[in-house]
């Protein structure tokens, strides 16, 4: 009930809450984690280690040829850069599961939206999704979790929600753009862009922010990729909204390559022209929309166990520093 009559004060108090637990930790000696992550990873049970196993083999694809160089930073150097908030908190995440290993070890990193594969092993949020094998350097992290990895509660039926589809983003893409060009004002949709339009082309498509208890009153969000994914679709999936998008062409640690399309979300055209066609199938047949709002659901789920979450990522910093030679 706050959340909803408070959803701004609720979404500060909450980062505010991640920053000060983050900080927090920050100050614990680096050695504790060392001696416990032989523990922790023996504590595995098999079905455990088959789950993790198996997603640390999707976040890391590289091969044992790569050897560090000078350049890359080490375990040991890895500290909160002082006076720089940028990517702060990608460097909170990267360092809860960095710092279960030796200070020596040395690894590349890059933060921030990474929409080419790194010429070198590094660890990133999101990489290209490709069919052939040559994102091998892309090593996937779970960063920015406190604005990617949030998952509200929704209790609004599928069924007693808007026949709309609402969009609320920062329009600066050519693709985002596209769909306002298309659809605003259509009955079916209600769109808007939060960012003023500077060049004053259409006015028009400025709208009031929409707080994501606001959004989930529509039976249809559009989860249209900005410079990588769409950061949305996490919270759309896990609630009784449909999520609508074409099929993604980024993924970050939620696994978007894996996603199936009209089974975990609605799937469009590239080019938008089936939008309605699409919405309109759903609203006739409610019984299929939620059959895929239950598969995303399930799919969620997997995120949501924070101890599968913690091994899986120290698995995948264990296989890069293995796989460079280090250890």
């Amino acid at each position: 009930m706050l959340a909803e009559r408070f959803p701004m004060v609720c979404k500060g108090l909450r980062k505010a809450a991640w920053f000060a637990g983050s900080f927090i930790t920050y100050c614990i000696p680096r050695g504790i984690y060392r001696r416990r992550l032989p523990r922790l990873l023996a504590s595995m049970t098999e079905s455990e280690r088959q789950e993790v196993m198996r997603r640390t083999d999707y976040y890391n694809r590289m091969g044992t040829d790569a050897r560090p160089t000078p350049s890359w930073r080490t375990v040991g150097g890895f500290r909160y850069p002082k006076g720089k908030r940028k990517f702060s908190t990608y460097f909170f995440d990267l360092y809860r599961s960095i710092r279960y290993f030796a200070p020596g070890l040395r690894f590349a990193y890059l933060p921030g939206d990474v929409t080419e594969i790194p010429g070198e092993p590094t660890i990133v949020k999101s990489r290209p999704l490709v069919q052939d094998g040559s994102d091998a350097n892309s090593v996937l992290s779970r960063l920015n979790t406190v604005r990617h990895f949030y998952f509200p509660k929704d209790s609004r039926p599928f069924r007693s929600k808007k026949n709309m589809l609402v969009s609320r983003n920062a329009v600066y893409q050519p693709h985002r753009r596209k769909l306002l060009e298309m659809y605003f004002g259509h009955p079916m949709c209600d769109l808007g862009q939060i960012n003023p339009d500077t060049n004053l082309q259409h006015p028009e498509w400025h709208k009031e922010y929409l707080t994501i208890p606001q959004q989930l009153e529509y039976k249809f969000v559009s989860c249209i990729e900005g410079n990588d994914v769409a950061t949305n679709l996490k919270w759309v999936m896990a609630s009784n909204s449909l999520a609508v998008m074409p099929r993604p062409q980024y993924e970050t640690w939620f696994m978007e390559g894996t996603l199936i399309p009209d089974y975990h979300y609605v799937e469009i055209k590239p080019d938008y022209s089936d939008l309605i066609e699409k919405m309109q199938y759903y609203i006739d047949r409610p019984e299929e929309a939620e059959a895929i709002i239950r598969h995303a659901h399930e799919y969620v789920d997997r995120f949501r166990n924070r101890r599968i979450e913690k091994l899986t990522q120290l698995c995948v910093l264990q296989k890069y520093f293995r796989n460079t030679g280090q250890i």
